[in-house]
């Protein structure tokens, strides 16, 4: 089952710079198992206590997985994660 994953500037340092990579997983969790293993590290960075990182936004199909499953949001073939950082700063 194939999963599109569409990488952050950010974490592409671990994908050799590419902008969307495939993966597979019957769940977010193992999607993010199977990444880590072609893609060390990245895991760690998405990833903290079984829980996903308080500043990382996950999309599955544009949807939050925040208010899906989370780490336990079913995926099926064809689907697309968007991992963004959640962005903050700026001045008023």
């Amino acid at each position: 089952m194939s999963i599109k994953v569409e990488v952050p500037t950010i974490l592409r340092s671990l994908t050799d710079g590419a902008k969307a990579v495939e993966g597979e997983g019957t769940d977010l969790a193992g999607l993010f198992v199977d990444l880590d293993a072609r893609y060390p590290g990245i895991r760690d960075r998405l990833v903290e206590d079984g829980a996903l990182r308080r500043f990382v936004n996950v999309y599955l199909n544009d949807e939050d997985v925040r208010f899906l499953a989370s780490l336990a949001t079913p995926l099926t073939a064809g689907d697309v994660v968007t991992i963004l950082p959640a962005v903050a700063g700026g001045a008023v």
